[in-house]
């Protein structure tokens, strides 16, 4: 049975390939990755559709009958503990409803989380609870991990996204611990997703990295512009709703075909739209700016923490939407900037505090609301 939603640009993580966009080239390498273990490492800007690429291949008959499946995201995590806690958390609650035969496999495996098994006090059900501090042996728990996936009654595919994260973990040598336990894992395969470009390639392809050559690659960029320009006029169609290519190719071309900001933008424009009604230029333009408006208390909060020149060199990036040359002459002296050494101290800081990212040879604002914001804020405005 199709799962139906009231607006179908959803934002909110996948829900049906009915509501999936393309991405066939992609699916199909993916599928052919999981169907015959190869590892695979999947690298895009962030909210570009990779976990939704994911969890579109985990629901596919051949895999959702022959394979367990585990998905974890660990942007927020810290060290390995956590790493630990997290994958298995999301085994245990993913499998649970085999019931109690499971549960005691589960902790006879992994005895070092034995402390995690808990009973709900309001349903008495078994529950996975467990202080990241109380992880006394990380390392030690992540081998039984492990031991557990081999010895699963079915092949499992587990998928880490934002993996680069490990890179930052305090842990010493954990990418070599890491590849050798997913080497030897031979009921397991692995798919690694991440946005941090830079950091992922050097874990993968890298020579002196444990990971070197362990992957297969897929580089996730934007939908093609005629496949979802028609996807969202469809949509629209089938709501009764209607807009003309023109209108959904500006949208597209101001974001680049960014995936998430599209459906934001058009998740708006979709339910302001009333059934019969045409969608004109005027209308587009002014939920352009009513979308990246409701994000102003947040995007005042992050001026606010900016230094001063941090400040002024994301402004002139915002302007230019993308900034070549910044630490040139030329690039100083149109902005009002200190000097060359000030613009690369600042530029260095809205790297690493992922405000700002490089695309080729460009810098842009990583979020795409917030440079048509700041534009609008700080400079001359921008053009639907």
């Amino acid at each position: 049975m199709k799962q139906k939603v009231r607006n179908p640009f959803v934002i909110g993580g996948y829900v049906s390939p009915e509501y999936f966009c393309n991405r066939e080239v992609e699916s199909k390498e993916l599928l052919s990755a999981l169907l015959n273990h190869r590892n695979t490492a999947i690298i895009s800007p962030r909210r570009m559709g990779k976990t939704g690429l994911i969890q579109h291949c985990l629901q596919f008959p051949e895999v959702r009958k022959n394979f367990h499946h585990f998905f974890i995201d660990i942007y927020a995590t810290g060290s390995l503990s956590e790493l630990v806690f997290m994958l298995g958390k999301e085994i245990f609650e993913t499998l649970q409803p085999k019931g109690k035969r499971f549960i005691d496999h589960f902790f006879n495996v992994i005895t070092s989380l034995r402390p995690a098994l808990k009973l709900d006090p309001v349903t008495g059900m078994p529950i996975f609870d467990i202080g990241i501090g109380e992880i006394m042996a990380p390392e030690y728990s992540l081998e039984q991990i492990f031991t557990y996936l081999e010895t699963a009654d079915k092949p499992c595919v587990v998928a880490i996204d934002e993996f680069q994260q490990i890179a930052k973990y305090p842990e010493r040598n954990l990418e070599a611990i890491l590849r050798t336990h997913i080497q030897t894992c031979t009921n397991a395969t692995f798919i690694f997703s991440g946005s941090q470009r830079q950091m992922m390639r050097n874990i993968f392809f890298s020579p002196s990295r444990p990971f070197y050559q362990s992957v297969s690659l897929i580089s996730l960029g934007a939908i093609e512009l005629n496949t979802y320009r028609d996807f969202i006029v469809e949509k629209m169609r089938d709501g009764d709703k209607k807009i003309d290519n023109e209108l959904v190719e500006r949208v597209y071309r101001l974001f680049e075909g960014h995936t998430w900001y599209v459906q934001n933008f058009f998740n708006r424009l979709y339910s302001a739209m009333e059934k019969g009604e045409e969608c004109t230029l005027q209308m587009v333009e002014d939920y352009v700016r009513i979308t990246v408006n409701s994000y102003e208390p947040m995007f005042e909060a992050i001026v606010g923490l900016l230094s001063a020149r941090q400040k002024e060199l994301i402004v002139a990036i915002a302007k230019e939407g993308k900034a070549k040359g910044v630490t040139s002459a030329s690039f100083v002296r149109k902005h009002g900037l200190m000097s060359a050494s000030t613009v690369q101290s600042a530029l260095r800081q809205l790297l690493d505090k992922e405000f700002v990212t490089k695309e080729g040879d460009a810098y842009i604002v990583y979020d795409r609301f917030f440079g048509l914001w700041l534009s609008e804020k700080f400079g001359t405005g921008y053009t639907v």
